[in-house]
């Protein structure tokens, strides 16, 4: 409707024909995902189905485009739901932005509680949305039908122009591509299989029609329903909010029902990317492709930095577009429709596949277990024609929405990929470095020289003195001093409790600690033995109070960061608890 009114409140006419083929685009995709949850039931997204049937590059596109959507489907999800409210109430208008990003956060305390918490947290939330908005369209087409409902009363016009633009095919494909947007959650379901009770693969496909036929009875009443009623688009007051109080009259308990209830399933679309994100980079952090970190779970087994990464981004781009949808939107569901495309290419490719096979044969996938289909043929037919759909909403979108910041998407993707196989190309040089092949017989150490590094003499010096000892007999305290009277009185508490080490000063005239350690270890090196390891051992206060750790210095952790590039130099810490 935003881009319609380009062309005048009149071209609103265009609404409900645009919305049927919407629809209907809704409906390739589901019969083409219901293929696909049967075909993957361990969770089949665009990543794992591109992976095993178009190859690396496919399935890196595939990945870098769904990471972007669930960021932005975060985003411009809650910031949806934010218009809901400030459409309630208009004095909250400037404080849009610190409620989106605090509803982010919300999002991601409760998803971090666990899978089953925030399955409970959402649960009811969802149905309340149901029931209000059948309940809305119902009354409203009561009201139709028997001629009670008007138009609304004082319709916002701050988006509607006069005629600015004729109506043309190019604006309408603009606003087909717009209302795409609705469709962006249909993948979920095949990523999500794992989390259905079994059998998993039918619950998800009973699941992924029961979401069609709820989206698109919805889209199509909505759409109808605001044509008959006149309503506008509008930053200041949203669709729904003008839908709601033209069938109940006012802006009364009804009125405020819906609104929230709307608020509420728009905050928890975000719930989608939570459950999503971290899963698909988890997997491919495991391939290679993003730091093994995110691979990692949490104490309550979710992929903590997953969604911790998710709602940082997700907060920044909230905070650089101002929380508006309007200039969101066009970041949007291009991505989402690239993968479409290549999860239904790649489905497509495999049923060719399926239908080359011997009857009884079996290949063993990375995903899946690939057998001979019967119905091969049907089914690729059945996905190409998804695979070719999506492809044409996708090349719509990246021309009608190009100049409104699609482009962004356009670079940012092929960027993402390239990161992706510069981090795979690491771990993969980092296991050939590691690797035994031809490594021959393990070199053993002729020499095991330590350096004890001292602040003074005391109990932690000397635990540090007592490991020293089961490392080597080769042990040379050292002590940088900064003011030679207490490294006289140093050296002469250490002829007492030093054990015939010996103890090696080194003047520091300008105060600094590393520079004059480095410069001995650095000597050292250059003399040393062929297989010869200098550890250098540093005590270590820890305090059991942990606020009173930041008041030691951290000795060890500088000379790590130092010395981390240094062959055969090994920095170890003894740690001392005090308090």
């Amino acid at each position: 409707m935003v881009i319609l009114a380009l062309a005048g409140a009149a071209a609103f006419g265009n609404v409900f024909p645009i919305t049927i083929a919407i629809v209907f685009l809704l409906a390739i995709l589901t019969f083409s995902y219901q293929q696909t949850i049967h075909a993957y039931p361990g969770g089949g997204g665009a990543y794992i189905v591109s992976r095993d049937n178009l190859g690396e590059i496919p399935a890196q596109v595939a990945g870098a485009s769904l990471l972007m959507d669930y960021v932005l489907t975060v985003a411009v999800s809650v910031s949806s739901g934010v218009a809901q409210i400030v459409s309630a109430y208009p004095g909250l208008v400037p404080f849009r932005v610190g409620i989106a990003v605090g509803l982010v956060i919300l999002i991601m305390v409760i998803n971090l509680r666990g899978v089953k918490e925030s399955g409970k947290a959402f649960a009811l939330p969802t149905y309340f949305f149901l029931v209000m908005v059948f309940v809305t369209l119902g009354l409203g087409f009561f009201k139709m039908v028997t001629g009670s409902l008007g138009t609304v009363v004082d319709p916002p016009q701050d988006m509607v122009v006069q005629l600015a633009q004729p109506l043309t095919l190019f604006l309408i494909l603009r606003a087909f591509a717009s209302g795409t947007t609705a469709l962006t959650g249909v993948e979920a379901i095949s990523n999500g299989i794992t989390a259905f009770k079994k059998p998993a693969s039918k619950n998800a496909g009973v699941t992924l029609i029961w979401m069609a036929v709820i989206l698109g009875t919805s889209l199509l009443g909505i759409s109808y329903m605001s044509q008959y009623i006149r309503a506008l688009p509008s930053e200041q007051e949203t669709v729904i909010s003008q839908l709601a109080r033209t069938v109940y009259d006012n802006r009364g308990i009804l009125y405020l029902a819906m609104i929230s209830s709307t608020t509420v399933i728009l905050v928890m679309a975000a719930n989608t990317a939570f459950a999503d994100f971290p899963r698909l980079s988890a997997i491919q952090a495991t391939d290679g492709f993003l730091p093994r970190q995110l691979a990692y779970r949490g104490s309550r087994l979710v992929y903590s930095r997953g969604i911790m990464a998710l709602t940082a981004i997700a907060c920044l781009l909230i905070v650089y577009f101002d929380a508006s949808v309007t200039r969101l939107i066009p970041l949007y569901a291009i991505g989402v429709f690239l993968s479409f495309t290549l999860s239904q290419t790649g489905m497509a490719r495999r049923w060719w596949k399926s239908g080359h096979l011997e009857p009884g044969t079996e290949i063993k996938e990375r995903g899946s277990t690939l057998v001979h289909d019967p119905r091969w043929n049907y089914k690729m037919i059945v996905n190409s024609i998804g695979a070719v759909m999506t492809a044409v909403v996708t090349v719509i979108f990246a021309i009608t929405k190009f100049h409104d910041g699609a482009y962004v998407v356009i670079i940012i993707i092929p960027i993402l990929v390239v990161i992706f196989l510069m981090i795979r190309r690491h771990y993969v040089s980092v296991a050939k470095a590691l690797s035994l092949d031809k490594y021959g017989a393990q070199p053993r150490n002729q020499r095991h020289r330590v350096i004890l590094l001292i602040s003074g003499v005391h109990r932690g010096s000397l635990a540090g003195l007592r490991y020293a000892r089961n490392l080597s007999d080769d042990i040379t305290a050292v002590h940088v001093s900064i003011d030679p009277d207490e490294a006289a009185r140093i050296e002469k508490k250490w002829e007492t409790w030093g054990d015939g080490i010996r103890l090696v000063i080194l003047d520091s005239p300008y105060r600094t600690f590393l520079e004059p350690l480095l410069e001995y270890i650095e000597d050292l090196d250059d003399r040393r033995q062929p297989n010869e390891v200098i550890t250098v051992v540093v005590p270590q206060f820890v305090s059991r109070k942990f606020w009173t750790n930041v008041l030691h210095s951290r000795t060890a952790e500088s000379l790590r960061k130092i010395l981390l590039n240094r062959s055969e130099v090994v920095v170890t810490e003894v740690p001392y608890q005090v308090d």
